[in-house]
């Protein structure tokens, strides 16, 4: 009866029903958004009306407060200033240029003294752009990945240095820095000089011609500048065996892993459900792509440590390129009843049981411990299955829809919801993940493409491996796609229309078809779209504008009806379902432990060398 009670209460985001959120006490431990620092023009010249009203400078001091106000609580950002202390006449210019203001470090985010520190800018003298560049990249950490955002509107009025050299000396001393410029009701000229910069480190230039355009083009720039796979989960230990197994119940997780050491969780799954379980690791960028091979396993175990014989793997060739790299396991003993046999029963029937996840092939290069995130979930038997499986994929027809730009996330944890059909546009980063997701109710499918634009330049050095995954709701991968990257217009899928789902409903898992049966639970689905870097100088090419065509077809109809606990609906989840933090079980406590496992993403490749990505069951 106890066991029931928390199916009932769990079952929604037990199962993806209902959206899955991490826990609040699931903040990520160890931020990888990149330090930022946003660089704001405030010379005489933003004193100009703005067409939508008020001045130049109201406009932007609103961007910048929209971004802060929408920016991850984790990231690191900071924001300089020139301008601001002098006037523009010729007696004062040699004052003025170098006139540049570092009024918040590129820590993690202070809202509100960012926004006093916008609040308080009054704008009045030159405009030194490039004296501007070298004191944000000096306010910037000396390692890593970082990016600078420039929001300006005209020429560096005190040339030398001139902007664009900045740029090009800070990429030849070898900095991670990604450089991306937004033009402010700028003319020729100054576009040319802005976009310079940006494609000079690799970054994005884009047009704001009113303080309107501004305002949404400023945080969907600054989110990208921000975008890294973060880790996030409630901090729990694996034990070193099934005897010291930690009990965990719904939600996400957090561990550190280190190479060759299997980490065990226990469990508990009732009689009759279905559990999901998933770990990923987050790669760090590297600059050794030959012998940057590791792997990952992951293996159930049973009633006193029985090995039951479930074996999951998978593999990246290339991890330096940033892969996160997961390992997913479907297990359905529970299901099966008990027959008597001593060392069978182990494996079968509700119980407690033991998942593993290990780092069992280790690069050269790779660092002694990484993060690893875990999901786990426990789906409850049903008493009816629904209708039958759908065997046909979804149809794919392009939308004719105004196109929506969006900003993907870095991880799955922060992946950009896509609102239903329509067309959606993005800038991937060479050497970067992207990942957004679109909720499927039972009865529904959907079909995509990913449609790489052109960007200028050919040859070898702006070759990369463009890669698009889709995942179902416990993120293990169901369809992908690759296509060799030149710099001209391409799309994902290659040789067919669309990756598709069929129409989701709990039978598919019976289909003898893995297309149709690993899409059985309504709820999230994943796309993550990824640039790999240019096969020399990754900073020297533009990042690729991308268009991901979005197809959603069926009706919603009523899904499985799921055993409940007395008193409540059977089949209805509860609509408010309570997210569940990670604590420690006792080992006496018969409660059932519910949760889902958030899987990451199998590695994709780049040029000859390809991602493999291998799953199989023994």
């Amino acid at each position: 009866m106890r066991c029931a009670k928390v199916i009932g209460l769990a079952t929604a985001a037990a199962i993806g029903l209902l959206p899955m959120a991490v826990p609040a006490s699931a903040a990520p431990t160890d931020s990888t958004y990149a330090p930022t620092m946003l660089v704001l023009d405030a010379s005489g010249s933003m004193l100009a009306a703005d067409p939508g009203g008020g001045t130049k400078m109201d406009a932007a001091k609103t961007a910048v407060r929209n971004f802060v106000q929408t920016a991850p609580a984790a990231a690191k950002v900071g924001l300089s200033v020139y301008g601001t202390g002098t006037g523009s006449t010729d007696a004062e210019k040699a004052a003025g240029c170098r006139d540049v203001s570092v009024l918040e470090p590129a820590d993690t985010i202070d809202k509100p003294a960012l926004t006093t520190a916008v609040d308080n800018i009054t704008p009045s003298g030159f405009t030194p752009i490039g004296a501007a560049l070298r004191t944000a990249a000096g306010a910037l950490p000396t390692e890593g990945p970082r990016s600078i955002v420039l929001v300006s509107d005209g020429l560096d009025t005190c040339s030398p240095p001139d902007p664009c050299e900045v740029a090009r000396e800070l990429h030849a001393q070898g900095t991670e820095i990604v450089m991306h410029a937004i033009g402010f009701g700028v003319d020729d000229a100054s576009r040319a000089q802005l976009t310079c910069i940006a494609d000079t480190t690799g970054g994005t230039y884009t047009d704001a011609a009113d303080g309107k355009t501004l305002e949404q083009v400023l945080p969907r720039v600054s989110t990208a500048a921000l975008r890294e796979y973060a880790s996030a989960g409630t901090p729990v230990e694996g034990g070193e065996g099934y005897q010291n197994a930690p009990a965990v119940v719904p939600g996400q997780y957090l561990d550190t892993i280190g190479h060759k050491k299997p980490r065990y969780y226990a469990v508990d799954i009732p009689e009759g459900a279905t559990a999901y379980f998933s770990g990923t690791m987050s790669f760090p960028r590297g600059e050794d792509p030959v012998r940057a091979n590791n792997s990952m396993y992951v293996r159930v175990f049973g009633s006193e440590g029985k090995d039951c014989n479930a074996f999951e793997h998978a593999n990246a060739v290339r991890s330096t390129d940033g892969v996160a790299l997961t390992v997913t396991s479907t297990w359905t003993g529970a299901t099966e009843a008990k027959d008597g046999s001593f060392n069978a029963d182990k494996c079968k029937g509700g119980g407690r049981y033991y998942f593993t996840v290990e780092w069992a092939g280790v690069a050269d290069s790779a660092p002694p411990t990484l993060p690893l995130e875990l999901n786990i979930a426990v789906e409850p038997g049903v008493t009816d299955a629904g209708p039958a499986a759908e065997p046909a994929l979804a149809p794919f027809t392009a939308p004719n829809s105004p196109v929506e730009p969006v900003t993907g996330g870095g991880s799955f944890n922060v992946a950009t919801v896509l609102d239903g059909p329509g067309v959606y546009s993005d800038t991937v980063q060479r050497g970067e993940f992207v990942f957004y997701k679109v909720k499927l109710d039972w009865g529904q499918g959907l079909a995509y493409r990913v449609r790489f634009l052109e960007t200028p330049g050919r040859g070898l050095d702006n070759v990369s491996v463009a890669t698009t995954s889709l995942y179902n709701p416990y993120r293990h991968e169901v369809a992908d796609g690759f296509t060799s990257y030149t710099g001209a217009a391409d799309a994902l899928p290659t040789n067919e229309a669309a990756l598709a789902t069929p129409e989701i409903r709990y039978r598919n898992r019976e289909s003898s078809e893995k297309e149709v049966s690993e899409n059985a639970l309504a709820g999230w689905y994943y796309i993550a779209v990824h640039m790999g870097p240019a096969r020399h100088d990754p900073g020297s090419v533009r990042p690729v504008p991308i268009e991901l065509d979005l197809a959603v077809t069926g009706t919603p109809e009523p899904g499985p009806t799921y055993q409940s606990a007395p008193g409540s609906t059977a089949g209805t989840p509860a609509p408010n379902a309570p997210d569940t933090a990670a604590k420690p079980a006792d080992d006496d406590n018969s409660t059932v432990l519910l949760g889902i496992v958030v899987a990451g993403f199998a590695a994709l490749g780049i040029i000859v060398f390809t991602l493999l990505r291998m799953r199989r069951r023994r």
